[in-house]
């Protein structure tokens, strides 16, 4: 019910609760929820179709995906490398169109790497995430690891 009475199917056109700070971090702590639970759909239903990724590691750019059907092509082909894994988010601000998180990333590998990695072992690091949004639905996301 709106403030005047009448039906509304939108809370967040009268309730002052929901900033847009709020918001945005309310739609990252989706994307990382689904995230962690290697959920795509629910990852996906966070994202703008135009959406671009970027990982980055020691500053340099190691890969980019423009567009929701490249992430979905990474996210699927990619949420096999582990049997568990969980970002938390450890300190977080918001700028006037930007979010900063920083992310603690731990995961264990399910499966052996080429790079002599293997399945069981655990990995445990530091990492720091910028999010944009634009419609209500996340437009940019890159990681940056040291």
């Amino acid at each position: 019910m709106a403030i005047d009475g009448s039906a509304s199917e939108n809370v967040l056109e009268y309730c002052p609760c929901y900033t847009p700070n709020a918001l945005m971090r309310a739609l990252i702590d989706r994307y990382i929820d689904a995230y962690n639970r290697k959920d795509v759909k629910a990852m996906l239903l966070t994202m703008h179709g135009d959406v671009v990724f970027e990982n980055y590691t020691a500053g340099n750019l190691g890969l980019r995906t423009p567009g929701v059907e490249e992430l979905r092509h990474l996210a699927e082909s990619s949420r096999h490398l582990f049997s568990a894994r969980r970002q938390t988010i450890t300190a977080y601000h918001q700028d006037a169109d930007t979010a900063y998180a920083q992310i603690f990333f731990e995961g264990t590998f399910a499966v052996d790497l080429p790079n002599g990695v293997r399945a069981g072992q655990s990995i445990a690091m530091n990492g720091r995430s910028e999010f944009r949004e634009r419609d209500g639905l996340l437009i940019y996301i890159a990681d940056h690891s040291d």
